[in-house]
Formats: structure tokens, sequence, C-alpha cells
């Protein structure tokens, strides 16, 4: 489908409606809007081809903070903030690609798809999910593609992943005849962070960004995950979910996000397992003085929290399947007060006088305290970027203010799960 054609079908009712399930109504234009302006940018860019519209979503972790590399649980959505990519097959071995967010350009050729010294940014990241295409035993090809994103970026919201899921979406359409579930999507994008990055990271946030709804997903089995879609409305319970940026990024602090799973995969290694989830609370306790001595304090305190926020995850998807909002809230504070106490994923100890996460939650917790209502917990890897805030529609705009005089003006954003992950949108208009 040529542009001219694709502009129509972006004007048709049907294209309307899922504009307003993507971003909501008050959004849907405005968005449509972003679509219509990447068409003729990618027209410009690399001439008038059949093109295909992609999305796919920023995700939101409302519990099981740090346990996915573990073959923990989790409960995720897919957020209202994602990458918008329009793109042709070009019949080459190369992949052209422009990143109007980040100002980039960039050719990928398919035949040298080994990563740079340094292991960083986004042209590895690509060549690492255009091989982890073919470790998995998928086709790749040629295709050019113009992307634009506001997801929030080294925030906790998965802008990384966002951007894997798309190109999955982009190169599954494209050469895979769309066979490709989910999961295959999650374990190509974590291929490429572990291998090209080195970021010794999970399948939560692929999964999430490419599944969409609100979710729960098991990783006991990490080359199958179960995933459930849960069916709840946030705006039925008139409440907002709330995400604020905290003012600085995490893209400097590797070796903290990835001491994590070490750490907790270190307490495995005492019982002779891989992971936390092959062992027990009881057996950590039971064997508390050698655990100590062989994987050191923290450790065990990050192993007992991913025990501990195993249980929540339960409990949360419960409640909320049995309408006890106000026990899901009591979830959400008591997850969060163990990535604060437990975790320790608040501040890096190598920068102990930045705590923008800790100032924030200090600031949010005052203010819950004298409204009597509401929830927050950190939010993603941790030691900095954003947290998260469930808080009641009537004191959205008081918060917001507040906040923001802290913080600075446009650090609050209000969030709404949408339906879809990662997908061709051609396909569903």
């Amino acid at each position: 489908m040529r542009a001219e054609e694709t502009l129509s079908l972006l004007d048709s009712e049907k294209a309307r409606k899922r504009m307003e399930e993507l971003y909501g109504r008050e959004q849907a234009e405005e968005n449509a809007g972003r679509y219509r302006d990447m068409i003729e940018k990618f027209k410009n860019t690399y001439g008038d081809k059949d093109i295909f519209m992609f999305s796919a979503p920023g995700r939101t972790e409302i519990s099981g903070n740090h346990t996915d590399h573990n073959h923990g649980k989790v409960l995720a959505g897919s957020i209202n903030l994602d990458c918008v990519g329009i793109a042709a097959k070009n019949d080459s071995s190369k992949v052209n690609l422009v990143s109007e967010t980040f100002n980039q350009k960039f050719t990928i050729d398919l035949e040298d798809l080994e990563p740079s010294e340094r292991k960083a940014g986004t042209e590895d990241l690509v060549r690492g999910l255009l091989q982890g295409f073919k470790e998995f035993g998928y086709e790749i090809g040629g295709f050019d593609a113009y992307i634009t994103s506001n997801v929030i970026s080294s925030a906790g919201v998965s802008s990384s992943a966002a951007f894997e899921m798309l190109l999955c979406s982009m190169i599954n359409t494209f050469f895979n005849e769309g066979r490709m579930d989910t999961v295959a999507y999650a374990h190509v994008g974590k291929y490429a962070e572990n291998v090209y990055w080195d970021k010794g990271s999970g399948l939560l946030d692929q999964m999430a960004c490419a599944v969409g709804g609100l979710i729960t997903i098991d990783f006991k089995d990490p080359a199958a995950p179960v995933v459930e879609k849960i069916d709840f409305d946030f705006a039925s319970m008139n409440h907002s979910l709330m995400i604020v940026q905290t003012g600085k990024g995490h893209a400097d602090l590797s070796a903290d996000y990835s001491s994590v799973p070490n750490e907790m995969k270190k307490v495995a290694e005492y019982f002779g397992k891989e992971v936390c989830a092959e062992i027990t609370k009881e057996q950590v306790i039971k064997n508390l003085k050698g655990v100590r001595e062989f994987a050191g304090d923290r450790s065990v305190m990050r192993a007992l929290h991913f025990f501990e926020e195993n249980e929540r995850v339960e409990a949360e998807v419960a409640a909320l399947k049995e309408g006890r909002f106000q026990d899901f809230l009591d979830g959400i504070t008591a997850s969060g007060n163990s990535s604060w106490k437990w975790l320790q994923n608040c501040f890096t100890n190598a920068a102990y006088q930045e705590q923008g996460i800790t100032v924030a939650l200090a600031l949010t917790e005052l203010f819950l305290a004298e409204k009597k209502r509401g929830a927050c917990r950190i939010h993603g890897g941790g030691f900095a970027g954003v947290i998260m805030a469930m808080i009641p529609n009537d004191l959205v705009e008081e918060y917001t203010a507040y906040m923001e005089e802290a913080l600075g003006e446009g650090c609050v954003y209000r969030m709404t799960i949408r339906p879809y992950g990662a997908i061709c949108v051609n396909e569903v208009i």
C-alpha cells in the first residue's frame, strides 16, 4: 500500500476507533497525526514504496520488581506511549534505519552482524536483533524503516524493549509470514541485550511490550512463559497510574543493574541451582549462616525479596480478579517497601548522594499519608529513573502540581493501559 493509500486508510472510521483504543480518545487524533507525519517523512527519505505501519508500546511494571531474571512472576501492562515505525522491504541485504527521536540514521549490512567493540548503542542493538532472528531459526532480509518514539528514554518504561519489539514486528511481518509469537519476540530481544549489550536483562520488558494489555507472567519455564491477561481497568476504580521521572536515567548503571540477578543467582548456586525459582525461602533461612558466607548479606536480602515479591504478585492478581482494590494497593505499597529495604535498588552506592528515586518516593509517601489514599513504588530496574504511583482521579491534578513544583515541570505522566502490544497497525485496521 503506497503512501497516499495509507493516508486514506488512516482517515477511515475503523482507523479512528483503533487509534482511540491505542492512545485514548483525547490523544487519538494527535497520534494519528504522528503516523501521517511519519508516512510523509518515509516517502521523502526512501521514496514512495509499499509501506506498512507498526507500533510497539512501552510498559509499566506494576509488581514483580527484579523477579523475571530468576524465573519469577510479574504483573505488568503495556502503556499508551509507543514507538511508531513506517517500513517497507527493499529487496537488498541492507537494513536502512532512521530514528527521528534520537537523530540517528544508519545502515546495517546483513552480511556483517558482529557487535562493535564497545557493545553499546542502537546499531549494536539492531545487529543483535537481526542475529537473534538467525540464532532462533527465523528469516531476515533488507528493509527501510523510519521510526519515532515518545516512550520516555532511560526511565524504566522500556524504551529499548519497545524499539526492539517494533523491529521484531517488522521482521516477522516482512520475512516470517507473521508466524512468530510474542514469546519468540521476547527471546530475540533478550538475546540482543544479553549478547550485544552485555546487559543481564530478563524477559519482562520484552514480554510486556510485545503482548499488550494488563498481564501476569510466570517465568518458571523461560522458554515458554505462562502469560495471562487480566481484565481490569484502573479507571473503573477512579484511579490513575502515574509515572514520575526523577531526573536521571539509568544508562550508566549497567553494573548496578546486573548485580541484582547475579547476586540472586549466587544464593541459588549455594544449593547447586541456577536461579532462585529453583530454591525456597525456607531453604535459605535454614542454611542462613552458610549462604551469607558464600553469597554475602546483600545477596541474601535480594533473594528474600524475590520470594516475597513472587507471593505478592499472586496476591495482587487475585485481589484484582476479586475486586479487592484496596488489597491490591496495599500490595503495591509492600512491593515498594521491599524494593527499597530488601532489594536495595533505589539508589546506587557508587553515588549515594544522588537519590532522585528516594526523594520522589518520600515526597509521594508524604502526599499519600496526608490524603490517606493511593500507593507508590519504585518502577523498573531502579537505581535511577522513575517511580510509579496509583493516584485517585480527584487528586491527580494536585499530585501532578505538587511533584512538578518539587522536581520540575513535565516530570509526571498519566498512563493508560492499552490493549495491544507490538503490532502491524495495518492488520488491525
